[in-house]
């Protein structure tokens, strides 16, 4: 029981969802997703911890970045029928639509952020 209502609750709030919407075949780091939501790094942060506690997403570090994709590997139940059932849902709401469009500006930042961050050759 503990499992579903944590995994419940990280759904309860509406920028969760979008990052879960946003992470549908892709992987992103925290300064795209903070990007193209509009919100604080921190803030941003603090709902991938729920997001990771609730078994929904899945981390890797480069570098110094961090990279959250859905956690595909999972071995709860739970987590793998809600992944999915998210896959088929909110596809047609306007500001998810927008927010997904955004993607490839967010991304267009972390490189020119990587470019002027990494040493001159």
């Amino acid at each position: 029981m503990k499992n579903f209502l944590r995994l419940t609750k990280a759904l309860s709030d509406v920028n969760r969802v979008r990052v879960m919407k946003l992470l549908e075949g892709r992987s992103l780091c925290v300064c795209e997703i903070r990007e193209v939501l509009g919100l604080a790094q921190p803030t941003v942060s603090s709902h991938m911890k729920i997001l990771e506690d609730a078994g929904l997403v899945s981390k890797e570090r480069q570098g110094t970045w961090m990279i959250y994709s859905q956690n595909q590997e999972t071995d709860s139940p739970y987590v793998q029928t809600m992944l999915a059932q998210l896959r088929g849902w909110l596809n047609d709401d306007p500001e998810l639509c927008q927010m997904i469009a955004a993607l490839p500006a967010a991304a267009c930042l972390k490189v020119a952020t990587l470019k002027a961050s990494s040493p001159s050759t």
